[in-house]
């Protein structure tokens, strides 16, 4: 692997522990992630939060969604909810493995967290996982007096493959005019599968996720009819940055960082929402790579991360106080 000079040296530390995920062996790459994430599951402590496993009915095709629900103990009050999207390329991870980043948001900030387990490509290419994420977010707001939650403080987002799904996701929610999203938080977010940027191009050798790999992922979300980047039937839900119009989505908080293929759409997609009128933060965390927050949560700068974005969540709901 090439040596990158501005790698954060704690995480230059991290890198042997960080096995290889293959996209090219969806079963393989699997099994790595879940025998990776297995410690870290085990170790989580659910003490003072409820966790309750829903279901939403995607009518697309009849597939109920599950959803893990999460909320502070005893707390029998509606409260502001988030819609969390894992990542993993659209084909790897589960929504329990979400549940380290869905814990901290519940205790930190005192909302419901709703983690949605949306089926996974190649099985399932788009438009299932989105409209699993989508029937998930009308399923909270239609049914918010049952659920508690302040249907009128619903926040989406996601990391990676989450991040598209949940951008893909306020689009719709847009269109439709189903759900009125208060807030989206978008890290590392893959909402472009035209591969043109700079970064996309200079990064082929990064860790845990290179361009190769990003073109991997986009195959297996978009089907066996997706012909490539120049394809010109991809669906502006799938990939986000192809919508032309921007104007009227939720406000944003964008997460680029800098060794990560993904870096220049992700300050494209910011830039193009801002100029659709759409406010915007974004931070471009300099030293990390794409899913470093995640693999070395310790080190300083996934600490500042993960701070951030929970900071920033706080705000979009308008929480008055949050814990820290």
């Amino acid at each position: 692997m090439t040596k990158f000079p501005t790698l954060d040296p704690e995480l230059a530390d991290s890198l042997d522990a960080i096995p290889a995920l293959d996209l090219a062996n969806v079963a393989s790459a699997r099994e790595v992630n879940d025998r990776m994430s297995a410690p870290g599951l085990e170790r989580l402590s659910y003490t003072g939060v409820d966790v309750f496993e829903i279901s939403a009915t995607n009518q697309g095709d009849s597939f109920d969604v599950p959803i893990r629900l999460l909320r502070p103990a005893g707390v029998n009050s509606a409260l502001p909810v988030l819609l969390a999207i894992h990542g993993g390329g659209f084909s790897i991870g589960r929504a329990k493995q979400y549940d380290y980043f869905c814990l901290e948001v519940v205790r930190k900030l005192g909302i419901a967290v709703a983690n949605v387990d949306y089926r996974l490509a190649p099985e399932v290419p788009f438009p299932g996982p989105l409209n699993d994420c989508y029937a998930a977010l009308v399923h909270l707001h239609a049914n918010s007096a049952e659920l508690q939650i302040d249907r009128a403080r619903i926040a989406i987002g996601g990391t990676s493959a989450g991040g598209c799904l949940a951008a893909g996701t306020a689009l719709k929610a847009r269109d439709e005019g189903s759900v009125p999203i208060a807030f989206q938080y978008l890290v590392s977010p893959g909402v472009d599968d035209r591969l043109d940027t700079p970064s996309m191009a200079q990064f082929v050798d990064t860790p845990v996720l290179n361009s190769r790999t990003v073109s991997l992922a986009n195959q297996l979300y978009l089907g066996k009819d997706y012909t490539g980047p120049s394809d010109p039937n991809v669906s502006n839900y799938a990939m986000p940055a192809r919508a032309t119009d921007l104007a009227g989505l939720p406000p944003a908080y964008i997460v680029a960082m800098e060794l990560d293929p993904l870096r220049d759409g992700n300050i494209e997609y910011a830039l193009r929402l801002l100029h659709a009128g759409v406010s915007v933060e974004l931070h471009s965390h300099p030293g990390t790579f794409h899913g470093s927050s995640e693999l070395a949560p310790s080190a300083k700068s996934s600490i500042r991360i993960q701070r951030g974005i929970i900071e920033a969540l706080g705000r979009g709901l308008n929480i008055e106080a949050p814990t820290r």
